[in-house]
């Protein structure tokens, strides 16, 4: 007799009538496992939340229900080319799939069944960035050792211009909040950031550094008139749209000294102590409050500065150090001023 790993499970659960499937509760979510190899890769939802996507990228199969017509499905089978991400667009009735080895994408119509293939994406999770109003997409390629932008129509899906960019290894896209222009990373390895128009006009090249790892995160702030850029170098960039010219920078210190005008919080779990001698309660509900990990109660205190932050040093012997400006928050005007 042969055994899946253990999975959580906090309510009922139920196969399906053909035994494919089998729904499970977990907590708030609800858990659709495929019986044959039990084993979900990825789930998303639909923008406008009528249909959900299930990935089984192993086997490899894309599958979709809809929310409203609980008897449509829908079924993706790459076949040998294999599934390595998938992803819904904008208007909720077509999915990107992206093949194994980045051979190609494709967009797969949930209308009238059609599919549009792009030639050597460049990536297979990320390399795809949508409009805000999402009539075009931008997606990475590569071929012949040179990184391009596809410009497509997200109602055609034509392609609607090809252009090549200035970078050694693209790394990532994203459309400006306006439409106005596509901000591209370059490799680690070269601190390079690229500002391109969407008819290929490179707008502006910013360079903070040379000798030394260079980007690892971008990303603009919501009113579009600033541009973050994380560094390998601890620091944090801001640039104004306008100009393209640095408006401030700000360092990841490891220590914060007085004086000093920034609070700094530390989050403490308390176990939550309930009064319960005078509640009459059922075998049922004892039985779910013994849950592994308890109940607890969150707090912030305070802390007296100076502080200094636990950090540890990335190791020189492995690629992709943990080190840098890995993530840009949202930027508020009202700070920078």
């Amino acid at each position: 007799m042969e055994f899946t790993e253990a999975y959580k499970q906090t309510g009922p659960c139920c196969f399906s009538p053909n035994a494919r499937y089998i729904a499970v509760a977990v907590d708030y979510r609800l858990m659709i496992r495929d019986t044959l190899s039990f084993k979900i890769s990825y789930i998303e939802w639909a923008l406008d939340s009528e249909y959900i996507l299930c990935g089984l990228y192993k086997r490899p199969m894309i599958q979709a229900w809809s929310l409203t017509q609980p008897e449509w499905t829908c079924k993706i089978d790459e076949g040998p080319a294999g599934i390595a991400y998938a992803r819904w667009s904008p208007d909720s009735r077509h999915i990107l799939t992206t093949s194994e080895f980045q051979l190609r994408l494709t967009v797969w119509s949930l209308v009238n069944t059609a599919c549009v293939h792009v030639q050597w994406p460049k990536h297979g999770s990320k390399g795809v960035s949508f409009t805000k109003d999402g009539k075009f997409a931008a997606i990475c390629t590569r071929r012949d050792c040179k990184d391009y932008i596809n410009l497509l129509s997200c109602h055609s899906w034509e392609i609607m211009g090809v252009f090549a960019v200035d970078t050694l290894d693209m790394t990532d896209i994203q459309w400006s909040p306006d439409d106005s222009a596509i901000v591209i990373g370059d490799s680690p390895l070269e601190y390079k950031v690229l500002i391109y128009s969407p008819d290929g006009r490179c707008l502006f090249k910013y360079q903070a550094y040379e000798s030394g790892l260079g980007v690892k995160s971008v990303s603009w702030s919501p009113c579009g008139q600033f541009l973050a850029v994380g560094s390998y170098d601890q620091m944090l960039r801001v640039l104004n749209h306008l100009t393209w010219k640095t408006f401030a920078e700000f360092m990841h210190l490891s220590t914060v000294r007085a004086p000093c005008c920034a609070a700094v919080f530390k989050e403490v779990d308390e176990p939550l102590q309930l009064d319960m001698s005078e509640l009459c309660l059922d075998d049922d509900f004892m039985g779910g409050s013994d849950a592994p990990g308890g109940h607890f109660k969150v707090r912030y205190e305070v802390m007296e500065v100076p502080i200094t932050f636990p950090f540890q040093k990335p190791p020189a012997d492995k690629p992709n150090p943990k080190q840098g400006i890995g993530k840009s928050y949202r930027i508020d005007v009202d700070l920078l001023n």
